[in-house]
């Protein structure tokens, strides 16, 4: 029995993001009997309970703002370490989800080490980037990182763009890496087009179906939010652009409205967020097209469900996402007047280019991006190692 240990997502049953929905679709999923999985759950208390059949442990952190995080992580790997030895577990690997305990990692990879346990490490997709951190945080994030691709026994990369820039950016250390992608699913939302819940959702934005154009996503400048509005307000198109992003109280949203005036457009609609994940992939099915400016990290889930869902795609053209969207999108950049041009040019297209769009995105995902195929990636990945 090959026991793997799952640390670093907030845990299951998925409420959160992408790592949390990962683990739900790995354990629910699973076909091996050969893997037990074990898998961390931040939470009030240092209970264990079973879930997708699997074990999972919860670990209390207390709340020490920005840094949780990394000590729910050590916490983690700690309870890891100690469960192995208490029950003299062999053949065990720890999977750790983000590089964010480098400083503290070699001193728990060696004690693992000693009994046998393999680390793998997802190192995610270029934290240090991220606008939300302030210099000392982004070098702590890059630091991070080094350290644990110094020290993984292997690098599990949801992106060939990110494995590209661990093996370039960390070749003294030789890392060894594999590729497995992120997952999604292509099937049509359980909500009807009648459905009371869209209905009043479209008729409360004055927004009609099929007649916007949609964004989703955290709302923060690396997601080129200032590039598609200013774009999309120099466009002719009659439709509206529908925003779905929680920007309460957010700094970024009043400097971009000074900055735009986005306001004095009546199509620009900062509709707030929506957490029905039905009424959301309804709304996604019947926008006229999905807007997709991340340019920082790997895999992104929310241009993979856009890709499942949307007919049309437009995509910042950048190595993770032209990687990911292929032939089944089209593409933008940030010169001024390109997006808008494209905008223009979509608002014309033909409802068979639509729907042959459409069929090329689903496609992609049916091919490449489905879950099936990243769990039996992934059993084989831990069953062979």
């Amino acid at each position: 029995m090959k026991n793997v240990f799952i640390i670093g997502s907030k845990g299951i049953p998925a409420k959160y993001g992408g790592f949390e929905t990962f683990v739900e679709y790995l354990t629910k999923m699973k076909v091996s009997e050969e893997i037990a999985y074990h898998v961390s759950c931040m939470a009030e208390d240092n209970e264990e309970f079973y879930h997708n059949n699997v074990r999972c442990f919860n670990v209390k952190v207390p709340n020490i703002g920005s840094a949780k995080a990394v000590l729910y992580d050590i916490l983690s790997l700690k309870e890891c370490l100690n469960y192995i030895k208490e029950k003299k577990l062999t053949n065990s690997i720890v999977y750790v989800l983000a590089c964010r305990i480098g400083p503290f990692f070699a001193q728990y990879k060696r004690a693992l080490e000693k009994i046998g346990v393999q680390v793998f490490v997802n190192p995610d997709g270029h934290e240090w980037k991220r606008s939300k951190w302030n210099y000392y945080i982004r070098q702590y994030w890059k630091l991070s990182e080094r350290l644990m691709v110094k020290h993984a026994d292997l690098l599990v990369c949801d992106s060939r763009g990110i494995e590209d820039y661990i093996q370039k950016d960390y070749q003294r250390y030789s890392p060894k890496t594999t590729f497995i992608a992120y997952g999604a699913t292509v099937e049509e939302a359980p909500l009807s087009s009648t459905s009371s819940k869209l209905t009043e959702w479209y008729q409360k934005n004055g927004v009609e179906a099929f007649e916007y154009y949609l964004i989703v996503g955290r709302f923060v400048p690396e997601n080129n939010y200032e590039l598609m509005i200013r774009e999309f307000m120099a466009s002719n198109s009659k439709k509206d652009l529908v925003i779905i992003s929680n920007v309460e109280q957010n700094s970024f949203y009043e400097e971009l409205l000074k900055r735009t005036n986005f306001n004095q457009d009546s199509r620009i609609k900062f509709v707030g967020t929506v957490y029905d994940q039905e009424l959301l992939q309804k709304i996604r099915e019947q926008a006229y097209g999905y807007f997709h400016g991340h340019e920082v990290g790997g895999t992104n889930p929310s241009l993979l469900e856009a890709l499942a869902s949307t007919r049309l795609n437009l995509l910042l053209d950048v190595v993770f996402n032209k990687e990911v969207g292929a032939e089944g999108a089209v593409y933008f950049n940030k010169d001024k007047g390109n997006l808008a041009n494209l905008v223009d040019s979509a608002d014309l297209y033909n409802i068979d280019t639509i729907n042959l769009m459409s069929k090329k995105a689903k496609q992609r995902i049916l091919s490449e991006y489905s879950w099936e195929k990243i769990i039996h990636e992934y059993e084989m990945l831990f069953l062979k190692n």
